[in-house]
């Protein structure tokens, strides 16, 4: 495994060092994003301050101590900009929303201050010209970037069996609520560093269920939203389909703030240009209390059975909801064909041509030119070989065109079969505002020679439908928390923050991990 941190932040890190008891000084474990701004603007807090702060944090635990490995790379220049923002607030201005708040990405987005790498030996040190779109929007709304965190190597979409959290680059993500346990994938760093409070929030990316599952691994909200909600540009794609970006946090109020922050029409993801949401930026209007009241929601009997305790808990929870006065339809189906093929194979074609273009952008400094070189450097290197077989490089490096009839056909179907035969029919035919589901079990024990275990999971109807879909924490079992998923049609983020908003005033299960 390589040294997760590269030289040039040692300097940070021995900064860092020097005040051993800045977090806890400023009490800012579980701090909100409102209540970093509070204390900005009365003085409590200075923006440099808690900045150094939460980088000693990430010494302290995640690369000693519990050494939880969520972290790839650390941003040389967050003092610097820390220290411009308090300037700014000491002149009475501000960039935006989260105005120096610390956020991590997923280090398969584009930061043109740090490496981008999809925690691929290939990518190492591979730098992009300049940032994603959403990174632009976090930066212009006031974020300051901590740093890139661990993922699962090429987002999870390597191998025929793999472990959620690992990279060749990076090596195994810890779950910081039990460290002999998974993280969950592929927004695996983003989860564990959000959950361990080493960032106010992170951002994962999700092509079906890698933001929703370590959300829900990690105690933690997680919104994966409508395809085309958020820009894709400059994020090391799987499928222009299915994946999306999107906010992981400790709380509804502060995901539908960093949310806010990153919707925006991209001229270079078309996806964005036909989008019919957004319209909004502050989500925090739909933040109701009483927001389950009066609901109709289905209960996808379908996910449950994977495990009893997780069932237990599930069923408990729908009783709490119709405490809060919402209405459980049962309904055992969603589809009644089988996509996962399709998806699958929709996935290998757009892969292949994603990552080709993705090479493509970086120009002549590319470390590969397109993905027939991606497979040739990765199985002669045995770091990447030493627990996997990346065998899903090589499927989709043989595949054809996006033109081709299978790829076409492919698409209709799953499109129809989760679409208009799935989510939609089944909400239109139970005059449902959401659909519920366990999100996941709690975290099994990481297995390298064995891979992960999904025994439960309920992401797949709106990531292949591209519909939205929020986990909030829902209760603990062995003190590992278990989420509980609310999706449901395109574009009804509102609606869906506005019943997980009230689901979490209700419940308050969220506890901060103690390693």
């Amino acid at each position: 495994m390589k040294k997760l941190l590269p030289l040039f932040v040692l300097p940070l890190l021995f900064l860092a060092c020097q005040t051993s008891s800045k977090f806890d000084e400023l009490g800012l474990e579980e701090i909100t994003i409102s209540d970093l701004r509070e204390g900005y603007e009365n003085g409590t807090f200075s923006v440099e301050d808690v900045t150094a702060a939460y980088l000693e944090r990430i010494t302290e635990k995640d690369q000693s101590g519990p050494t939880l490995n969520s972290m790839l790379y650390i941003n040389p220049k967050a003092l610097e900009v820390a220290r411009e923002m308090d300037t700014e607030l000491q002149e009475g201005t501000t960039r935006g929303p989260l105005h120096g708040i610390p956020v991590v990405l997923k280090d398969n987005i584009n930061t043109d201050d740090m490496p981008t790498t999809a925690g691929a030996n290939v990518l190492d040190g591979s730098i992009p010209d300049e940032d994603a779109f959403i990174t632009k929007k976090l930066r212009d709304a006031g974020a300051i970037i901590l740093g890139k965190a661990n993922l699962s190597e090429w987002a999870n979409f390597h191998s025929s069996f793999s472990s959620s959290g690992w990279s060749a680059l990076g090596g195994q993500v810890h779950n910081p609520y039990d460290l002999t346990r998974n993280p969950c994938g592929s927004s695996a760093g983003s989860g564990a560093a959000a959950s361990a409070n080493m960032a106010v929030f992170a951002i994962g990316t999700e092509t079906n269920g890698s933001i929703t599952c370590p959300s829900s691994a990690n105690g933690l909200v997680g919104i994966k939203p409508t395809v085309g909600l958020l820009s894709r540009s400059g994020i090391i794609p799987i499928s222009y389909t299915q994946d999306t970006a999107g906010p992981m946090a400790r709380t509804v109020t502060d995901a539908a703030i960093a949310l806010g922050a990153m919707v925006g029409v991209d001229p270079t993801d078309d996806k964005t240009q036909l989008s019919e949401g957004n319209s909004h930026t502050d989500y925090t209007q739909f933040l109701n209390e009483n927001g389950l009241e009066g609901k109709r929601i289905g209960l996808w009997t379908g996910s449950l059975g994977g495990h009893f305790r997780v069932d237990t808990l599930m069923h408990e929870t729908v009783r709490l909801l119709q405490e809060q006065g919402a209405e459980i339809v049962e309904i055992e189906q969603i589809s009644e064909q089988n996509a996962g093929g399709d998806s699958y194979n929709i996935m290998l074609f757009e892969f292949k041509d994603g990552l080709n273009k993705y090479f493509e952008s970086l120009g002549e400094d590319a470390p590969v030119k397109n993905m027939e070189e991606l497979v040739e450097a990765t199985l002669n290197d045995p770091e990447e070989m030493k627990y996997f077989d990346h065998d899903i490089l090589i499927q989709a490096s043989k595949k054809g065109s996006l033109e081709s009839e299978e790829y076409q056909e492919a698409l209709e179907r799953m499109l129809r079969i989760t679409r208009e035969e799935g989510i939609d029919r089944v909400m239109d035919e139970f005059d449902l505002d959401a659909i519920i589901g366990p999100t996941g079990g709690p975290a099994w024990k990481t297995d390298l020679t064995n891979g992960d275990n999904f025994a439960v999971s309920s992401s797949s109807p709106a990531a292949r439908a591209g519909y939205p879909n929020i986990t909030v924490p829902m209760g603990f079992i062995d003190e590992l928390p278990v989420g509980i998923s609310f999706f449901g049609r395109a574009w009804s983020e509102p609606l869906l923050i506005e019943m997980a908003y009230s689901f979490e005033q209700a419940t308050n299960v969220r506890k901060a991990p103690k390693f």
